[in-house]
């Protein structure tokens, strides 16, 4: 891997286990707008990024060298060796190996804990499509100007203070429905400093779950999405209808509850279980859309 910058761009050369498109449609953020094949404006902290992937080179649009080094590495999970990831997790399991297969190019994205905890208390009961547009309402409605593109403008996430000051009622506007009341109390106890992200960093896992799962309207899936995406634990195994689906035919051959996924992945996949949980995620979908293509 080799990084260069020309033309007021920062481009990785040779990047290795990385697609765009699957790193961000797998169902683990929800501020990007898709411009063509592989190139997409993506919004993130408090910055506007256009972004491009042509076979191994990943391009950063109007970026500083500073601004990649101090954002995008981390947040694109750069450095990572997600070939060795991938190995431990194929090495005797043939499921495992056929959908790191179909979509191994995904990696996690390291994002702001307060934008993933509030984005993934709306997603409940929503698709990805709903989710998107909610949360779009509520940056532009809420949020500052960052960028511009092609004529739209594009909003950051509201910050602590701001999130805090809008009633439930808009949060209802913003098409929230019966989560606004969720979103509203999370928002209050964001701001008395109750749910501190560095504390909840030096937690356990079992710690850091416990206490967001405290939170009205945050159950074990939303919890665990934003201890993978926003807190940094990356053994966390969020246990949708998708991965309970994909689960229980792959490594069950039967219908059994949540807990028990749970328990199996812990023992299983270890600390790797939030790579894993992300590739099966992305199989249980494709499978799916291959069986509603056939049935059409």
């Amino acid at each position: 891997m080799r990084i260069i910058s020309e033309n007021n761009n920062v481009i990785i050369k040779n990047i290795k286990d990385f697609t765009l498109s699957q790193t961000l449609e797998c169902g683990q953020c929800f501020r990007y707008d898709k411009i063509s094949d592989e190139e997409y404006i993506i919004v993130a902290f408090n910055r506007m990024l256009h972004i491009n992937q042509e076979k191994d080179s990943l391009i950063f649009h109007n970026t500083t060298e500073e601004e990649y080094e101090n954002v995008w590495k981390q947040y694109f999970d750069i450095e990572r060796d997600y070939g060795k990831i991938k190995e431990i997790l194929k090495k005797n399991d043939e499921n495992m190996t056929k959908a790191i297969a179909l979509q191994g190019g995904i990696r996690i994205l390291n994002q702001e804990f307060r934008e993933t905890l509030i984005s993934f208390i709306i997603s409940q009961n929503q698709q990805i499509v709903r989710i998107r547009q909610i949360i779009a309402v509520l940056c532009e409605k809420y949020g500052e100007p960052v960028g511009e593109y092609k004529g739209k403008t594009y909003y950051s996430f509201p910050d602590t203070d701001v999130l805090a000051d809008i009633p439930e009622e808009g949060y209802r506007e913003c098409k929230a429905g019966f989560r606004a009341k969720y979103l509203f109390e999370a928002a209050k106890i964001l701001k008395s400093g109750e749910l501190d992200e560095k504390k909840l960093r030096q937690m356990t896992r079992e710690e850091a779950g416990v206490k967001l799962t405290a939170l009205k309207g945050v159950g074990k899936k939303v919890s665990d999405c934003t201890l993978l995406f926003g807190l940094g634990f990356r053994e966390a195994f969020p246990v949708d209808v998708w991965v309970k689906r994909i689960m229980e035919e792959l490594y069950f051959n039967k219908d059994v509850k949540k807990e028990q996924i749970q328990e199996f992945a812990g023992e299983k996949f270890g600390k790797y279980g939030g790579y894993a949980q992300q590739y099966l995620f992305a199989y249980a979908r494709e499978n799916a859309d291959k069986k509603l293509k056939t049935q059409k």
